[in-house]
């Protein structure tokens, strides 16, 4: 069986700051039903990558593909929808008020904002206002939000950030649940076991550099290790980077 045409290609990805070269030549493509996990140290470049490919912020040069076509930064919202990580939108409305004016957006009808709440356990915070929530009742309202949106691609930075070990696990399975039913998910992740454990694929990010593309058995071929060695995600990282 062949791969499928990929949803997205990035081509020669580069930012600047000044003298900080914080991307170099990013390239990867995301595949159609997948979970694709960007991974890498803080400060490799993730989080300015993520907001590069989705249009929020200009890249110096490269371009971001669909169906052999270049989009424009302003064109992207058709295809995919990016939730940062820490953002807090609509500090002083309620959590209900917030959900029902993102499902009205997007066309997302009662049945299926009420069904995203119960997956992530949010139900209780429905009066409550966004700027008063704890950091992990705010990370699940902004996973609850990004999951609203009905483009093909939801890109999320740091989904896992301020979860605990229930939390996060019960948070991949609705994760998958989406996946399986027709989303495609590419997740900022830098705790490496997490991303083991939720990515079909990985872009392997190191100083700005996208050095490494796969899954992890191909990564562990990169790295010269062995198919089904058992070496974790984090070794081939190390090995690699």
């Amino acid at each position: 069986m062949t791969d499928p045409s990929p949803l997205l290609v990035v081509r020669g990805l580069s930012k600047r700051f000044g003298s900080f070269q914080a991307l170099n030549d990013a390239n990867f493509s995301i595949r159609p039903g997948e979970i694709l996990g960007l991974i890498g140290p803080n400060g490799s470049g993730k989080t300015t990558l993520f907001e590069c490919v989705a249009g929020t912020m200009p890249a110096d040069s490269g371009e971001v593909v669909s169906g052999g076509a270049s989009l424009a930064a302003e064109s992207r919202k058709h295809v995919l929808s990016f939730m940062p990580d820490g953002v807090r939108p609509w500090p002083d409305q309620t959590v209900s008020w917030a959900l029902k004016f993102v499902g009205k957006l997007h066309g997302a009808v009662d049945g299926r904002r009420q069904a995203i709440v119960a997956a992530l356990g949010i139900g209780a915070l429905m009066s409550s206002y966004v700027g008063e929530l704890s950091k992990g009742e705010h990370k699940r309202v902004l996973l609850a939000l990004g999951l609203l949106t009905d483009q093909p691609l939801l890109m999320l930075d740091e989904p896992f950030d301020g979860l605990d070990a229930r939390q996060t696990r019960d948070i991949m399975a609705v994760l998958r649940d989406h996946v399986a039913a027709g989303r495609t998910l590419f997740l900022s992740i830098h705790q490496l076991g997490d991303a083991a454990r939720i990515c079909d694929r990985f872009v392997l990010l190191s100083a700005g550099r996208t050095v490494a593309e796969g899954t992890l058995d191909e990564l562990r071929s990169s790295a010269g290790v062995a198919e089904g060695s058992g070496t974790s995600l984090e070794e081939v990282f190390l090995a690699l980077t």
